[in-house]
């Protein structure tokens, strides 16, 4: 497939999930207008693109965190730089990774709720990899780990491990333009746990196959999230913008309701 025609589909594919919501726009007084996008592992914030123009296209001022995935701090760190840029009260919103940097930074005085997207939501005083105990294996899902302790999503197992749902070009381009993370953070223990004092919403993709489906329930039910379920892979951030956007944006309106 060459560029310009793999940019054509990518544009179809991202104006199709903002069209069908262009009518749909926030009312000009919602108390809540903004959202912060915060990507996982082995991603960057381009993954957002979809769910970016579809909120955009409802009226809402959309940021993406761009993670070093260098440590824990490194990336709470970052998304702690996008909220100070708000103008106002903010949706915070996690995939995959970003979910624990979202739970560590969303004590941040603009955020008004938290969306994770089927992403990790540890406790304070728990590591990431403890969320993982007493939960079946993910053979799909391979981690290649370098001498240097950062870690890459196995090449061979990419597609069926992160992105099924995807064409097979978009499944390379994403095996090829991975971040790599540093593997140590996820033994770094949370030393604050947002969704304990701020509102919470899961999206969960049920064929996910980066966590087993009962854990990602189990963490959206411990931390009382209004759950949502989507058929899509790991990569739903990207395969369900409109699905995603919809949940982001009914968060938005609930809390916006209760600042009246």
């Amino acid at each position: 497939m060459t560029k310009a025609l793999l940019a054509a589909t990518a544009a179809a594919v991202i104006s199709a999930g903002s069209a069908a919501h262009a009518e749909d726009r926030i009312p000009a007084d919602q108390a809540v207008r903004n959202v912060v996008l915060v990507h996982g592992a082995f991603a960057d914030g381009s993954g957002w693109r979809g769910v970016y123009d579809n909120l955009t296209a409802r009226g809402y001022h959309v940021s993406i965190v761009q993670n070093p995935l260098t440590s824990l701090a490194d990336d709470v760190a970052a998304t702690k730089r996008a909220l100070d840029r708000q103008d106002g009260p903010a949706i915070l919103v996690g995939h995959s990774w970003g979910g624990v940097v979202i739970t560590e930074a969303g004590d941040h005085s603009k955020v008004a709720g938290l969306v994770y997207v089927s992403a990790l939501s540890p406790d304070a005083g728990e590591t990431t990899a403890q969320q993982y105990e007493g939960f079946a294996p993910t053979p799909d899902f391979v981690i290649d780990i370098g001498e240097d302790g950062y870690g890459f999503v196995n090449p061979d197992k990419f597609k069926a491990g992160f992105a099924h749902d995807t064409t097979d070009a978009d499944a390379a381009f994403l095996r090829d333009s991975q971040v790599p993370i540093n593997m140590s953070v996820f033994g770094t223990k949370l030393t604050n746990a947002a969704w304990r004092t701020k509102p919470s919403w899961a999206v969960i993709a049920t064929e996910d196959k980066a966590f087993d489906q009962a854990m990602l329930i189990h963490m959206a039910e411990r931390i009382g999230a209004k759950i949502t379920k989507v058929s899509a892979s790991h990569a739903l951030f990207m395969t369900q913008p409109t699905v995603v956007a919809d949940a982001i944006d009914s968060a938005a309106q609930s809390v916006a309701a209760e600042l009246k």
